[in-house]
């Protein structure tokens, strides 16, 4: 791309975000209103900041002309694992836990199994690094704007003081692993202030030193964990992972002055700012990489770093375009959003949410960096909500929802390493606790992947099916891109470890001689006894069931595939047939959550667990099972009609389900109610509080509603379009098979649609009620309509 170009693009909307014009006669561009998120005020609080991020380390960024502040990220900041290991449980515990459930004494069992199996309260955290701050005092600005390009993942803010103008550019490079930022000053006053680095205390303790050295600023320090707690206990963590980062200033015009721990600028025209840093998580010697890197880029100019960063982002950006609306009045972001919250419909601001759920996806999970957290990469917190971590009872598969059919496969590499290692921590305890082969992967972990139970409840710790949904994962990976070297080298041995301990894990219930999980629980949700005592352990829940399910069936169609035939297919073959289903409906015709019909506590709770079959799964559907079809969609329209969805990431799913339903404008009201109930000025998700998980399901969700490809050997075009989007065009969705997508549409029906495929294949297409035999031919586009 030629650099014309990207300048273009990266300053499309800089001071004229309103429609004030620059000099005489020329109009600076206004936003685009699905690629630009922007405002007429700096952020006062954290969730009103915009991030950016390049996998691994980002930054909120407040754009504050009095005080600047870049809160600083990486995702390798953890405390230390420090020897914390698996819960004392052992398989003759197990025995008598499974032995209460049975003889109905479901509280001693729930009490039995946090006693021996979880380890109690857990807090280690996912932690801030710090912030960057820079001090301007006190000014009276005008003209204001703050802005997020979407489409060149650039951060602009200007405004103008008395005698000069100032405008901010940010952006974080993969390319050149750095945040990158320039101040220029047009007119007479220049730019003056102060810089420093600092990081919050922990429990009163100071964790990082800042100072000047070779006129760079640096701040170093290490995580720790004073108020760390494990299995139920005050456990501080006293080390942790170790960090350097560095500030280089160059500047033109007035002068620099260097501190002993801040850096002062005077009357400085342009201030270039390289802001590196790295961790021992992932440089032994990372003082002396981030040195030898901070001297390679600093040499180098903004404008050459912003090219090759644009170049690389669009890279992945530009894959796919989503158009569902026409240009609408020119408005700041957070007032949009006031206006859906007050009954508007903004159909733009729903296509910025599609486009901001990439570009977090592409900001936080980058191949040889970590898996996106709860809040992605970004957290201000030395203990976060939730440590931050990874649950795998829903969320953080939810984060790679998108991922497949937005045309963003390399981004699921840094979840397939991660749970590599899950993998392969988790046969200790599959044997030491449970007595069984292969590797058990429980439901929350963190950085280091240990895999014991943590909690101190057994509705919300007694959950065994995590490892099976991640499978899913690799499972679903592989259908999208059709890579059998992936199938051979990483996702059978994954699924097969899984399977190998669901396959020892499972028990006989004597009550009906069927295969189940036990002791199983719904994620996070109890039910009522025939005692009337609140409970959470069952044999076989709804959810357990179905996940084995799924992961005996595609570890024996992986099998199939590469041709594998070992104990493990001959038993787990034969087992799959006593598994009792876990698809069985109540005398309501509701499909059951646990092993029999209870009282439910909390019929609207966020977790839908038992629809997992019809969503993200696929043993449910439209095309081979409707009338099970009918019976999910009452499951859950009785959570709905019960409150349902009332956290961000629970109505993210709804949307998925309703989309699966084909119920388009149904799930278009809850992108609204979304919007309307669970969503900050800077278009985070909040549960609340801030989870990431929400965007990335709000943006698979869309995508659901345009294409599905579940099914077998179909792909279904514009399955659950609503009303409100009558017209528009989507390009570059992928379908499982690895098949790139294009459609057009107008006035409710597809006018367009265009397939290609890189082999040779044959598909069924769904597509304006009617069904298409396919044949597509190697790396040609196909125009089917």
């Amino acid at each position: 791309m030629h650099r014309f170009t990207i300048a273009l693009l990266a300053s499309l909307f800089l001071s004229a975000c309103s429609s004030k014009q620059t000099s005489p006669g020329i109009e600076v561009a206004q936003p685009d209103d699905s690629s630009v998120l922007w405002y007429r005020q700096p952020a006062k609080e954290w969730i009103e900041a915009l991030p950016l991020g390049n996998g691994r380390f980002g930054a909120m960024v407040f754009g504050d002309p009095n005080r600047e502040r870049l809160q600083l990220n990486d995702d390798s900041l953890w405390p230390a694992e420090d020897g914390w290991d698996n819960p004392d449980g052992t398989p003759e515990d197990l025995a008598k836990v499974r032995q209460l459930i049975i003889e109905g004494e479901n509280v001693k069992a729930d009490a039995l199994f946090v006693e021996k199996f979880l380890t109690k309260s857990v807090t280690k955290s996912h932690q801030t690094m710090g912030d960057l701050l820079i001090d301007f005092g006190s000014n009276e600005y005008s003209n204001y704007t703050r802005s997020l390009d979407l489409r060149t993942a650039l951060f602009e803010s200007s405004y103008k003081l008395e005698n000069s103008s100032i405008r901010q550019q940010v952006f974080t490079s993969n390319p050149d692993d750095g945040i990158f930022m320039q101040y220029t000053a047009e007119g007479e006053e220049g730019i003056s202030a102060v810089i420093t680095m600092t990081r919050p205390e922990d429990e009163g303790h100071a964790t990082a030193i800042s100072f000047v050295e070779d006129n760079t600023l640096v701040m170093q320090g290490e995580v720790t964990q004073y108020g760390g707690q494990f299995k139920g206990k005050a456990t501080p963590v006293l080390h942790g992972v170790k960090f350097d980062t560095r500030v280089k200033l160059r500047h033109e015009g007035g002068k620099v002055i260097y501190h002993d721990a801040s850096i002062e600028l005077k009357g400085v025209k342009k201030a270039t700012f390289y802001i590196v840093s790295a961790t021992s998580f992932y440089h032994e010697a990372y003082s002396e990489h981030n040195q030898k890197h901070l001297t390679e880029v600093s040499a180098r100019s903004f404008d050459d770093l912003l090219s090759a960063h644009v170049e690389d982002y669009q890279s992945l950006y530009n894959r796919m375009q989503l158009n569902i609306a026409n240009p609408s009045q020119n408005l700041p972001t957070d007032e949009r959003l006031q206006a859906v919250i007050d009954g508007g419909v903004d159909i733009g601001l729903e296509e910025l949410l599609f486009n901001y759920g990439r570009y977090l996806l592409i900001s936080s999970s980058r191949p040889g960096a970590n898996p996106a957290n709860l809040q992605g990469i970004w957290n201000k917190d030395i203990v976060a909500p939730w440590n931050n971590d990874y649950h795998l009872n829903i969320n953080l598969q939810m984060n790679y929802w998108p991922t497949n059919v937005t045309n963003l496969d390399e981004l699921n590499s840094p979840l397939f390493d991660f749970i590599d290692k899950l993998v392969e921590n988790g046969k200790q305890g599959a044997m030491e606790n449970f007595g069984c082969r292969g590797s058990f992967i429980p439901h929350a972990t963190d950085l280091w992947a240990p895999t014991f139970l943590r909690s101190n409840q057994a509705y919300w710790g007694g959950s065994m099916g995590g490892g099976g949904w991640l499978m899913q994962h690799y499972w679903q990976h592989y259908l999208f891109t059709q890579d059998k070297h992936f199938l051979k080298e990483r996702a059978f041995p994954a699924i097969q470890e899984v399977a190998k301990f669901y396959s020892d894990w499972l028990t006989v219930d004597p009550r009906d001689g069927s295969l189940v999980s036990a002791p199983s629980s719904s994620p996070e949700n109890s039910y009522i006894n025939a005692k009337g005592d609140h409970a959470a352990l069952v044999m076989g829940s709804a959810k357990d069931q179905q996940v084995i399910h799924e992961v005996f069936t595609n570890y024996l169609k992986g099998a199939k595939i590469l041709g594998v035939e070992n104990e493990w297919t001959e038993k787990i073959a034969g087992q799959i047939t006593q598994l009792r289903p876990g698809i069985r409906l109540g005398s309501d015709g509701r499909i059951l959550e646990w092993d029999q019909e209870y009282e439910e506590p909390e019929p609207g709770h966020r977790h839908m667990s038992n629809l997992y079959a019809f969503h993200p799964g696929n043993q449910i559907t439209n095309q081979r099972t409707p009338d099970l079809v009918a019976a999910a969609k009452k499951t859950m329209d009785y959570r709905m009609e019960h409150g349902g969805g009332h956290t961000g990431w629970s109505r993210a799913w709804l949307i998925n389900l309703q989309a699966r339903f084909l119920e388009g404008n149904l799930a278009h009201e809850n992108i609204l109610a979304l919007l309307r109930k669970s969503m900050a000025s800077n278009m985070f998700d909040l549960h609340p509080p801030f989870q990431i998980d929400g965007n990335f399901g709000l943006t698979a969700g869309i995508a659901e509603m345009l294409i599905q490809s579940h099914e077998d050997q179909l792909i279904r075009i514009l399955p659950a379009l609503p009303e409100s989007w009558p017209s528009g065009q989507v390009k570059g969705l992928k379908a499982r098979g690895n098949i790139t997508v294009d459609i057009e549409w107008q006035d409710g029906k597809a006018s367009s649609l265009v397939l290609l495929s890189p082999v040779s294949q044959h598909v069924q297409v769904m597509v304006n009620g009617e069904t298409k035999e396919v044949i597509l031919e190697a790396g040609e586009s196909l125009e089917v309509l």
